[in-house]
Order: C-alpha cells, then structure tokens, then sequence
C-alpha cells in the first residue's frame, strides 16, 4: 500500500512541476492568431548560396488540369448513369489553413516555397497593429 502511495505523489509531482516548466509556453503570446509578413525580406537563396533580398507573396493553388491522369481516370468512372463512384469527403476537422510563403530570388529569379504555422489571418506587408500580431 505504501508503495502505491508513493507512486500516487511521485506522479502528481511530475504532473505539477511540468505544468509549473511548460506554464510559460502555454500562456505565452507565442499562441499568435494574425501573421504580418512584410513583402520583401533578406534570406537564404540556395542557388546563389547566400543572403540575398526575395519578394514575399502568397502561394495559391493553381487551377487543376484536365488532363492529369488521376482526373481523367475519375472523368472515366464517372461518365454515364451510376450516380457518384467515388466517396466525397465531409468530415472537416481543421478550422485554419498552414499558409505557404512563394519566395522569389531578386537576383537569380528562384522561386522557393516556405510553409509557416497554422494562424487565423494572415497578412502581407501590412503593419504590427495589435499584441498578438506576429511579424515573420
């Protein structure tokens, strides 16, 4: 019985020194909700292997082709009577979007993709308003 007692307090004296170690970082305002990046910024370019300026814009996704094999396959299957072949998914878990970064190179024209955290809005070259405003 002693044993189990002392495993009982071992136990929630870990659990109460990692929440007194990790309370910083649960409340910290690294928990950003608005992202401002500014439209140009100095990086790493791996082609011309150094520091160099690069135009910030944001990634979008590009209409989708036609005639990848993948669509032409599901145009396929689809065609004719038989109603929907394939499962449509409904179940959305996420409420936010991780945002990608397109940097552009202004000395060698390189284009490089760079994801960041999850965050509920994003803005691009706009000026650090509020405290939970995050600048890239």
């Amino acid at each position: 019985m002693r044993v189990y007692y002392n495993f009982i307090f071992s136990l929630s004296f870990i659990l109460f020194l990692s929440f007194f170690l990790l309370s910083p970082f649960l409340f910290s305002p690294f928990s950003f909700k608005m992202v401002n990046v500014p439209k140009a910024v100095n990086t790493f370019c791996p082609s011309c292997k150094k520091h160099t300026p690069h135009k910030v814009t944001q990634y979008k996704k590009s209409k989708e082709s036609p005639f990848a094999q993948g669509k032409r396959r599901y145009d396929r299957k689809q065609a004719g009577y038989g109603g929907q072949t394939k499962p449509i998914f409904h179940k959305k878990a996420k409420t936010t979007k991780k945002v990608v970064l397109r940097l552009t190179c202004q000395v060698c024209k390189r284009v490089d993709l760079r994801t960041l955290k999850r965050c509920k809005t994003f803005q691009l070259g706009a000026e650090k308003k509020n405290r939970n405003a995050m600048v890239y």
